[in-house]
């Protein structure tokens, strides 16, 4: 009896005991549930903050300088790169998958109609780059109406960023211009060169120019200048406290370290000359300066900037197309694409900056295969080896033409054979050329005796409206994915430097500005203002 009362007691504990451990089990397992939940929980807050930071203001490097390279290809179309790949490829012997430095880059397409056009212009164009915001052809950083509007190049020097332009064409053309300054009208590069250097309403923007178009800032009484006015604009400049070199000996000589801002070098009277009639001796590739650019603005930024905004452009892909002048259009390109590798180089040496590279629009409405005869079946090919023999461009030609007075023997020997490679001109040919004396006419005639015989065509002198490529390299470069409007290129360099457009624009129409240190060696000079009304 005792053992069978002992027993169920025996039992009775031994379940007490398990359910004493299972209690005490599931005590553990609920403080590891609810501890690793936690600590999920911690973590999942502190990545959705840093994920939440990093959206909105990208990652830094220990320096805290950011970077923003706007590389604009002017006039340059998809058109136009497949091109330049093909005359790449076989001019050096290539494989069928090789890539320009471009193509390694490319994230979308941007829409390039301007407010009063479906077809816009540079102005307008570079406008919407600038100050992120759609206006009529031909105006220079200011609205439909008008009114000026606060640039990237503008509210990135207010907010500590050193500030740059570096083009091929006159520093004072539209696409500089409108980073720069502010007037209704491209044709105001008079003014447009005042402004660049600091005399409006806002002071001096820009720490750095290179380019061409120094015949913007001489006084009209220099046989070189093309001012309708007496102003010296160097002087001026240069008592503002520009630096200013203008020879190519004393450019490549400059070392970054040496270098005082704001510095300016215009080493053409007009535009640079194209890449085919360059004289390396005498004249700085678009790569070179913009790798001078870059050394010279890192250098200085390293003291005291945030970083700097920088904007390169390769302005006489354009006028190459205009001209239908294929076999100057491509080498424009090929030379913008090295610049492309560069600035990627330096993109990967410091990982605070990014570079992106926009056309404005196209240009010619070029077409990389041509009927030539339209009662035959076409031919599907277009042919490079009709482009790697030429030497200058049509338009250093036109000029020649005209000064040997349409001479028969020079345009068939020096001009057709030599500087352009073609040794089967028809009768018809060469005689437009000996008797066309209008220098367009005469360039508008050898392009197009290029182009037919590459297979090369062309549907305007002019601009055209499809859609350009858009590249993009660097911190935050995926944001530019898609198909954009050309304004969200402006959105994103001001979302990349923390910039307030707004604010420079209130400044900008405000009467109450402080006055540009700028002076003439006479005296003071009036300050242009902008009305709002």
């Amino acid at each position: 009896m005792a053992d069978s009362g002992r027993q169920p007691l025996l039992g009775f504990n031994r379940r007490n005991d398990e359910e004493s451990n299972i209690s005490n089990d599931k005590d553990r397992r609920r403080k590891i549930i609810f501890g690793v939940f936690g600590v999920s929980l911690i973590l999942l807050i502190g990545f959705t903050l840093a994920a939440t930071i990093y959206t909105q203001n990208g990652s830094r490097n220990s320096s805290g300088k950011r970077n923003v390279i706007l590389m604009i290809s002017d006039g340059f179309g998809p058109a136009s790169e497949t091109l330049a790949r093909n005359y790449y490829q076989y001019t050096n012997n290539l494989p069928i998958g090789t890539q320009l430095p471009l193509d390694t880059i490319l994230v979308g397409s941007s829409r390039t109609r301007s407010s009063n056009s479906l077809v816009t212009d540079s102005a307008a164009g570079a406008t919407a780059f600038a100050c992120g915001l759609k206006t009529y052809n031909g105006a220079i950083a200011v609205d439909p109406e008008s009114k000026p509007c606060g640039t990237v190049l503008e509210a990135a020097k207010e907010q500590g960023y050193l500030t740059g332009l570096v083009v091929t064409s006159r520093i004072t053309h539209a696409t500089p211009a409108c980073f720069a300054a502010h007037v209704g009208s491209r044709a105001s590069e008079n003014d447009i060169a005042l402004q660049e250097i600091g005399n409006y309403a806002l002071g001096r923007r820009v720490d750095l120019m290179f380019g061409g178009g120094n015949c913007q800032f001489r006084p009209n009484s220099d046989p070189k200048s093309c001012r309708a006015d007496g102003l010296d604009v160097f002087s001026m400049a240069k008592n503002a406290g520009w630096s200013v070199l203008d020879d190519h000996q004393h450019f490549q000589s400059l070392k970054a370290s040496e270098a005082r801002l704001p510095l300016m070098s215009l080493l053409a009277l007009d535009h640079m000359p194209y890449e085919i009639d360059r004289d390396p001796q005498n004249v700085p590739s678009l790569k070179e300066m913009a790798v001078k650019a870059l050394d010279i603005l890192t250098h200085a930024s390293d003291k005291d900037a945030k970083g700097f905004f920088l904007m390169i452009e390769g302005s006489r892909i354009d006028m190459a197309g205009h001209n239908n002048d294929p076999a100057t259009h491509v080498r424009e390109i090929l030379a913008y694409n090295e610049v492309i590798a560069a600035v990627k180089a330096y993109v990967d040496k410091h990982p605070d900056t990014v570079m992106i590279s926009v056309s404005d629009h196209e240009t010619g409405g070029l077409s990389v295969g041509r009927q030539v005869d339209p009662r035959k079946y076409p031919d599907y090919a277009w042919k490079p080896n009709a482009l790697t023999g030429v030497k200058k461009s049509t338009e250093a030609i036109a000029p020649a033409i005209l000064a040997k007075e349409n001479d028969a023997s020079f345009i068939t020997e020096t001009v057709l054979k030599n500087w352009m490679n073609v040794t089967d001109a028809t009768t018809d040919e060469i005689e437009t050329l000996t008797k066309t004396i209008s220098v367009g006419d005469l360039t508008n005639a050898l392009g197009e005796i290029l182009s037919k015989r590459a297979q090369l065509g062309w549907a305007t002198h002019g601009h055209s409206a499809v859609d350009v490529n858009l590249y993009a390299y660097g911190l935050n470069a995926a944001e530019l994915a898609g198909n954009h409007e050309n304004t969200e290129i402006s959105d994103f360099i001001v979302r990349q430097l923390g910039l307030n457009l707004e604010a420079i624009t209130i400044k900008l129409r405000s009467q109450n500005i402080g006055q540009a240190s700028v002076r003439h060696e006479t005296g003071p000079l009036k300050i242009r203002h902008y009305h709002t009304d």
